[in-house]
């Protein structure tokens, strides 16, 4: 007899069973309500409260003007031709880094990885330096145009798509595909009617993230478009920082808060109606010949686009062109001084530079980074992954599915809030809470939580999809046999979601390295981040400080390569049983 199920056929919640969940939803909320809820909302609160009474009055003065509407359209429309093409492109990326087996795979993936981190102030200058007349593609005459802003954004969130969907397409079975062509159907037709059905929620999930983040780009659309091409997340920043309008900071704030929220609706729609249980080659290699670049199997089975090849050139292009080119001028400049070649630019790195610009040297600034995006990879991975095991579960119940469903939107929102809005939100809330006898803004510790905040949708993305996936009868077997529920989640959960799991930490700490709109209002002068200190020298007179800001950007660059391969290695090749 089930040992979770009484003598009238009904399923009995054990007390562990209540406890373990109960841990799972509280732990995240409570994180979510105390580092973004309750900081977002007294701060957007400041705006609408004039002389201890609300006022409301300036949604219509707001909306009145017609830059609020020129901004939204543009915002909207970046955002989707940023996700558009990042998908377009992604797909194809992600067949040839996850699906295929070459030599220096795990390299080109820790590549793609790099730009993902890149602050985004550097990328707009790097992007810049490429298309202003007499740049290498000035021929172009892109500079200053929307494309421009386009081009760059799909640079960011090219890996987010090729990481997100080919984290679940190495995991799938081919043999479902096999299956299709054997029946007659040619390759294309199997990948439309198997395959991407499959893929849909890890689809919608990267297409998901991607918006937000287009959606509130700020360095680079402040770089490459200016005012001319200013979005929501530059405006809140302008308000704020410059003329300390909270008022109008707050209404932008709640836009932005509209547009992710109906974002969050349509993908969660979306994924749920295209996800089933799957199945997911867990305990058998996949780098048979059907599956090696440049190679056909016996039984004619390859790629969707006619041939390995076709999607290996659309993926070499891309990689060569958009996110190398950027890299490769940004080392190239950082060793030209005085138009020679020279290493004085990273030499100087170990002083503070021209003037005092900096109040520790950029190597100091860099292990600042590294502890603090590992305490903040750590709460990512532990509360994101709470919260993916809680949005995995299918419950029977209508209302148990939306409250599933609602607890997913919900720790979406930190990707399309402004970091300026969260950041500045910490300095005014978090001096004491909840009593707490130390002020949180000058401890340090506000930095990697706020990281961490921005981190977590990443490792719910990252873990949910395969965790979803799996088959619940596999659970049902499992607790029907006598297993606990913690045993349950060692030996079903765990084991299929280890290799996405090393994923979601090699994002988490790429993300936090990175990290710059929260960081720069709540790192202490004393204790800069290297994004930071890239700012600061950007923002500096002087060529040696600039050219210290691009040789510092190729640290960065180097660091989070060296993360993601690491990763890579920890994640590890699937060898016979093993994972």
């Amino acid at each position: 007899m089930d040992p979770g199920v009484d003598g009238g056929g009904r399923r009995v919640r054990s007390a562990p069973r209540v406890a373990l969940w109960g841990v799972a939803v509280v732990v995240p909320l409570a994180f979510l309500g105390v580092f973004f809820a309750w900081p977002v909302a007294t701060l957007v609160g400041k705006g609408f409260v004039v002389d201890g009474h609300v006022d409301l009055s300036g949604f219509a003065d707001v909306f009145s003007a017609a830059r609020t509407w020129r901004i939204v359209g543009l915002t909207l429309l970046q955002a989707t031709l940023g996700t558009a093409v990042s998908v377009l492109l992604g797909v194809p990326g992600a067949y040839v880094l996850f699906r295929c087996r070459w030599r220096g795979r795990g390299l080109a993936r820790a590549v793609v990885t790099v730009p993902f981190v890149l602050p985004t102030v550097v990328v707009g200058v790097a992007f810049r330096s490429l298309l202003v007349d007499g740049g290498p593609l000035g021929f172009l005459h892109l500079d200053g145009t929307f494309a421009a802003i386009v081009l760059a954004l799909v640079f960011f969130n090219y890996t987010v798509v090729v990481r997100t969907v080919g984290g679940l397409w190495e995991r799938l079975d081919p043999r479902a595909e096999q299956a299709a062509r054997a029946l007659g159907a040619s390759p294309w037709r199997a990948f439309r009617t198997v395959t991407l059905p499959a893929l849909g929620p890890a689809i919608a999930s990267a297409a998901s993230i991607v918006f937000l983040f287009c959606a509130t780009a700020f360095g680079v659309v402040l770089v490459l478009g200016g005012i001319q091409y200013g979005t929501i997340e530059t405006e809140i920043w302008i308000q704020t920082t410059q003329f300390l309008d909270l008022r109008t900071a707050s209404v932008l704030s709640v836009v932005q808060l509209v547009v992710v929220s109906a974002v969050l609706v349509v993908a969660g729609r979306a994924r749920s109606r295209r996800e089933r249980a799957l199945s997911l080659a867990s305990d058998r290699p996949v780098d048979d010949r059907r599956l090696r670049l440049w190679h056909r199997a016996a039984d004619g089975t390859r790629s969707p686009w006619g041939g390995d090849l076709v999607p290996a050139l659309v993926t070499a292009l891309v990689v060569v062109v958009l996110l190398l080119v950027p890299l490769v001028n940004l080392v190239v400049r950082s060793l030209r001084v005085d138009g020679a070649w020279s290493l004085a630019s990273y030499r100087a790195l170990g002083t503070v530079g021209d003037r005092g610009a900096l109040s520790v040297t950029v190597w100091e600034a860099a292990g600042n980074s590294l502890r603090t995006a590992s305490v903040a990879a750590a709460i990512a991975v532990v509360v994101g992954g709470l919260v993916a095991l809680v949005v995995s579960r299918r419950p029977r119940r209508r209302l148990g599915r939306r409250a599933v469903g609602a607890l997913d939107a919900v720790f979406m929102l930190p990707l399309g809030v402004s970091a300026v809005t969260v950041g500045f939100g910490f300095l005014v809330t978090l001096d004491r809470p909840l009593g707490i006898p130390i002020d949180l803004r000058t401890s340090g510790a506000l930095v990697p939580i706020a990281q961490a905040v921005v981190a977590i949708p990443l490792v719910v993305r990252s873990v949910l999809p395969v965790l979803r996936a799996i088959d619940p009868r596999l659970r049902e077997a499992a607790s029907t046999l006598g297993a606990a529920p913690g045993r349950v989640l060692r030996t079903v959960d765990a084991p299929l979601a280890a290799r996405s799991l090393g994923l979601a930490i090699g994002f988490a700490f790429a993300a936090s390295l990175g990290e710059f709109g929260a960081t720069s209002f709540l790192a202490r002068p004393d204790a800069p981040t290297l994004p930071v200190a890239i700012f600061t020298l950007i923002g500096r007179p002087g060529a040696g400080n600039y050219g210290m800001a691009l040789a510092a950007s190729c640290v960065l660059a180097a660091l989070t390569a060296a993360v993601m391969l690491l990763a890579e290695q920890l994640r590890g090749e699937r060898q016979g049983g093993e994972l």
